[in-house]
């Protein structure tokens, strides 16, 4: 599932592609669970709900993706496993996977005109082979109460040492639990908490309430500086994901455990291994991240 650098660097390529434009037409061919359309949100057919709106803003809380629209109502996009926005300047090739298809106006290339001397429409698709992707339309009023965002912890990149220390030691739980539960801490998921573990010399298993407050404030330095990083290497492709244009990110070539199970710990050069903790399984080093051993540094 993409993460925090992942959603980032795709909110990012929105604002530069589709902010100003305006809607001029909606193809869906997603599931219905997939849709969704508060309703306070007037006609409540997702494709006439959309029409003559003007994107606005596009912002990101957490692993979701605010794309706020004229009239006062927000386009909530959830990417979940295999999600992907792609934008065009030309009509796409129809794709099975395209869930919606938005036609919007204004493109970017001023040039491209049609020969009556209409601007040529722009596309943004929203397209997920494994159609697990969710999008919903609610009003600016609503929206901040909707489970999914309501409960949403401190975001990872605003939050202080300080403060990520009292939220640790809050209450007993492992530490990769913790950081995987969006209520805690919201962004973060199986790469960068594996990640950021590894460099902090922490197990995943520890608990949050037994790690001194100066490892805790080391690991909250690695949050922040590892997806840092990713955000500026457009983040990590391991599986599908890819930007606005389709260019993946190259955060993986330096990934230290994450996916690296039964190689070499570029740290101590014991085994990587694989493990299951609960529904999830973790990346670590068990010769480096020994459950209560103070962290190398």
């Amino acid at each position: 599932m993409p993460e925090l650098p992942e959603v980032e660097t795709v909110c990012r390529g929105l604002r530069d592609t589709v902010i100003g434009k305006r809607i001029l037409g909606v193809t869906v061919n997603a599931p219905a669970a997939s849709i969704v359309v508060s309703r306070q949100v007037q006609p409540q057919d997702f494709a006439p709900a959309l029409f003559d709106r003007t994107i606005l803003t596009v912002n990101r809380r957490g692993k979701n993706i605010l794309i706020g629209l004229s009239g006062g109502v927000t386009l909530w996009v959830h990417l979940k496993m295999t999600g992907h926005f792609f934008y065009e300047k030309q009509m796409p090739t129809p794709d099975k996977h395209d869930l919606v298809v938005f036609q919007l106006s204004q493109p970017e290339d001023r040039d491209l005109t049609a020969r009556k001397g209409n601007p040529v429409p722009s596309y943004l698709r929203f397209n997920d082979y494994r159609r697990f992707g969710r999008l919903r339309l609610y009003t600016d009023d609503e929206l901040w109460q909707q489970k999914g965002l309501k409960e949403l912890g401190p975001e990872p990149l605003e939050i202080s040492a300080k403060d990520f220390v009292t939220l640790a030691h809050r209450r007993p739980r492992q530490l990769k639990a913790a950081l995987l539960d969006q209520s805690f801490i919201a962004g973060v998921g199986n790469i960068y908490a594996d990640e950021s573990l590894w460099a902090a010399s922490l197990h995943p298993k520890r608990l949050t309430s037994k790690v001194p407050a100066k490892q805790l404030a080391e690991l909250h330095r690695h949050i922040q500086r590892l997806l840092r990083l990713a955000i500026r290497r457009n983040g990590t492709s391991v599986d599908s994901y890819s930007n606005v244009n389709g260019e993946a990110g190259s955060f993986q070539r330096y990934l230290k455990v994450y996916g690296r199970e039964g190689e070499p710990c570029r740290r101590c050069g014991g085994k990587i291994v694989r493990k299951k903790l609960g529904a999830r399984s973790a990346h670590y080093c068990p010769g480096c991240q020994r459950p209560g051993r103070v962290g190398v540094r």
